[in-house]
């Protein structure tokens, strides 16, 4: 848990840092707009996060300029002819204004069928997608945690499924509990896989070290295929907090 936050400067580049008892420092950089973030332990002193920063500053450019050009989707009005993704397919939206239960159906591989009510604003329209792409979420989510549990040998005693800002996943190790981002909903099941098995195998390494990396390859080798994929999709319209 974090016990300290605090805003620097480094070269012109604004940087949070959170203090934690963790063992070694992380650095990030968070998409859209390139947030710069550094996870420090207790004991590394105030100059030696800021050299670590100067150290990394040419590839935090580069992150940050890989975000700049990465593609952006506009804000979503949910009607008819717009853009809308499934499992990374795209598909036309078309709403049907019906006196039935609303819902979304898939037709001829190419368009989405969204079925409301006659009267139903946007915001309740969004809703009635996301609640679908949360429900086929939990279709596919069980099977690939039954399949990493058996190959890895380690148990998930809970999941489940959320709009994240920042991450892809996350996983309490203590509680083995893991969440997975609502937005996955809308890439290629291989970057679904990947997250589920990413998270998952901090069940037995808790950080990115060449430990969790060597795990990850040996399980699942194209990890950096999915990755990279992930990397490059359009970012979705959305009023970013952090």
């Amino acid at each position: 848990m974090s016990i300290k936050a605090r805003q620097i400067t480094v070269s012109g580049v604004q940087v949070q840092v959170f203090r934690k008892g963790i063992k070694n420092l992380h650095l990030g950089v968070y998409p859209p707009n390139g947030r710069v973030r550094v996870a420090a332990p207790l004991r590394v002193s105030n100059e030696a996060v800021r050299l670590a920063v100067i150290g990394k500053l040419g590839w935090i450019k580069r992150q940050r300029a890989r975000f700049e050009a990465q593609p952006r989707q506009s804000a979503r009005e949910m009607v008819s002819g717009e853009s809308h993704y499934f499992l990374g397919r795209r598909y036309r939206l078309h709403v049907i204004e019906c006196d039935r239960s609303a819902g979304v159906t898939l037709r001829n591989k190419s368009t989405l069928g969204l079925h409301v009510r006659p009267g139903t604003v946007a915001a309740q329209r969004n809703r009635i997608l996301h609640h679908w792409y949360r429900q086929q979420l939990k279709e596919l989510i069980p099977p690939l945690i039954q399949k990493w549990q058996t190959a890895l040998g380690v148990a998930v005693a809970e999941w489940g499924v959320k709009k994240m800002k920042t991450r892809w996943g996350t996983c309490n190790i203590e509680a083995r509990r893991i969440w997975i981002n609502l937005e996955l909903a809308k890439k290629p099941v291989q970057c679904l896989e990947y997250i589920v098995a990413h998270e998952m195998v901090h069940l037995i390494e808790r950080n990115h070290n060449d430990r969790f990396v060597s795990i990850l390859e040996k399980h699942l080798p194209h990890w950096r295929v999915s990755r990279a994929t992930l990397n490059a999709a359009p970012l979705s319209h959305s009023s970013w907090n952090y």
